[in-house]
């Protein structure tokens, strides 16, 4: 296996329990609990308040269009289907948005705009949807009706169903799709991020694994990794390679800074599915030109002494031992 990694961000084993972990445990699992039970309890409570139209109605208030309060006729399914309708034109917008967006700010993004990016991203996202869809009826339905509308029905796209006819002044499918389109991209960019940062640390953790350190090392866990690699601003996308069979992450080389103008190794990985085949050879020396074209002046890196694959391979791509002390021990007891 052709591993490397960086050994000052290694954690201290797992100390035991103390009664503070205990009660945080036991505060966190109570917390849950009590929000299982109080969506219970907001089940039963609508599902009896309603239980009178359900009884009266029946399934017919699902599949009837006639809404006349004067006859006592309700029918909601002009109502679902335009939810169905708006809700798919939201996702068919949002999605590649979104998808866009996180990856850009995961792996993309320099590190002056990941930062404020970001942090608007996730603003966006805990402002109450409600907010939103107040300002789309107020502010941007009628200006939607007003001009964007009519520009559309001029291009070929006005020959669209969504898009023919006279724009209604209350609003369009068309506007309400756009104005929930605006609603869930900052939440799903920000879901879409968190993914692709944890698609990072889970396919990194088996190989770090598998790699001969000299002593146990464990995996740094997920927000330890997401605050180093991705909020710090310690690592250089640029000279970080991923590579990619399908979906699936074969192997990566990431590379941070050490001092001004210098790069540092902080891991070379293979999936074990991938191994044997030179693509830690390649990720290393795609990596070093990166780092040359950047302007570094060297790349570091460290080595365990039982890991001989790698130290084989940094040698074999020219990178020499520096001066460093070296640990010695004498057993006293016999």
């Amino acid at each position: 296996m052709s591993t490397s990694a960086e050994t000052d961000f290694a954690l201290p084993r797992r100390a035991r329990l103390h009664i503070g972990d205990l009660a945080l445990r036991g505060i966190a699992g109570a917390a849950a609990l009590t929000v299982m039970i109080v969506l219970i309890l907001i089940a039963y409570k609508v599902t009896q308040e309603a239980w009178d139209a359900i009884s009266t109605f029946g399934l017919g208030f699902l599949t009837s269009s006639e809404w006349n309060a004067v006859t006592n006729q309700y029918g909601a399914r002009d109502l679902i289907w335009g939810t169905a309708v708006t809700s798919f034109f939201a996702l068919l917008f949002a999605v590649p948005i979104s998808i866009a967006i996180g990856l850009f700010l995961s792996e993309l993004a320099p590190r002056r705009l990941r930062g404020p990016v970001g942090a608007l991203v996730e603003l966006l996202a805990a402002i109450p949807s409600v907010v939103l869809g107040l300002w789309g009826i107020l502010v941007f339905g009628p200006w939607v009706h007003n001009h964007l509308e009519p520009w559309i029905q001029d291009t070929p796209l006005g020959l669209l169903p969504v898009f023919s006819g006279e724009p209604l002044p209350g609003g369009s499918i068309f506007t309400a799709g756009l104005i929930l389109t605006i609603m869930i991209i900052p939440i799903t960019s920000a879901i879409c991020r968190e993914l692709f940062i944890r698609a990072l640390h889970d396919a990194e953790k088996p190989m770090w694994e598998d790699i001969p350190w000299a002593t146990p090392t464990p995996h740094w866990p997920f927000e330890r990794f997401r605050q180093l690699a991705f909020e710090s601003g310690q690592m250089i996308p640029d000279a970080s390679v991923i590579a990619y069979d399908g979906e699936t992450i074969a192997g990566l080389t990431t590379t941070g800074k050490r001092e001004r103008l210098d790069g540092y190794t902080w891991m070379t990985g293979v999936g074990r599915d991938y191994r044997g085949r030179g693509l830690a050879t390649a990720l290393k020396v795609e990596a070093l030109s990166r780092a040359k074209a950047k302007g570094l002046r060297a790349m570091l890196t460290t080595n365990d002494e039982p890991n001989k694959a790698m130290r084989e391979l940094n040698a074999k791509l020219g990178y020499q031992m520096l001066p460093a002390h070296v640990q010695l021990e004498k057993p006293l007891l016999h």
